[in-house]
């Protein structure tokens, strides 16, 4: 066993307890434990593709990584959207959890096998890389959420929101494994994203579903 399944055991725990004890937040922990767990088994899979294909890590991590990670995230999300039918309004916050869980356990996951000596690279990393996370739960979380009642186009339309996370994950990985202003213009596009959509997105958001009722 090496350190990333310590790792997981390690934070699996107290997750685990808080899921068993609080039922108010059992869900949304429920979800979180699930993040971690397909980073967990996307480490797996993005591994042992990148070994059959012989590719070197940045090429892996342009190709396979980022596929790889966001149809993970998507399977809880749509084992959860076929199982229990949940109504539109719980469906956002499930995928942003998992999302959470995902980059949380990823960031760790870094920071044990980098050091964490430069707090400075560890900050801007692990606020790029863990929006990054959030930005691509919520592409889908939200599309799914406005194509709710559209059922001739949702499955179409939710291959297309998948396709959409993999390539801002694709575009984040390539911007951030160069040096000097692309990687800072990487790290810097998840946060402005989110400022975006707080500022303008979360109104069209509204205001659309509203002419549509």
């Amino acid at each position: 066993m090496n350190y990333i399944e310590n790792i997981y055991i390690c934070l699996a725990a107290p997750v685990l307890i808080t899921i068993i004890c609080l039922q108010e937040t059992r869900r949304r922990m429920v979800f979180f434990f699930a993040g971690m767990t397909v980073c967990l088994l996307s480490s797996y899979i993005s591994t042992f593709l990148a070994l059959v294909q012989q590719l070197d890590f940045l090429t892996a991590s342009l190709t396979i990584v980022p596929v790889v990670e966001e149809v993970m995230k998507f399977l809880p999300f749509l084992f959860y959207l076929l199982v229990f039918e949940p109504e539109r309004e719980k469906t956002t916050s499930e995928i942003l959890m998992i999302a959470v869980g995902f980059a949380t356990f990823e960031n760790v996951c870094y920071m044990t096998q980098n050091g964490a000596a430069q707090a400075l690279q560890l900050l801007i990393r692990g606020f790029g890389t863990g929006t990054m996370h959030v930005v691509c739960g919520a592409i889908v979380g939200l599309g799914i959420y406005y194509l709710w009642d559209r059922i001739w186009i949702r499955a179409a339309g939710t291959m297309g929101l998948v396709s959409l996370a993999i390539t801002y994950h694709s575009i984040y990985n390539l911007l951030v494994s160069q040096t000097g202003i692309p990687a800072m213009a990487g790290f810097l596009i998840p946060s402005l994203t989110v400022i975006l959509y707080s500022l303008f997105g979360r109104r069209l958001l509204k205001n659309s579903l509203r002419r549509q009722k």
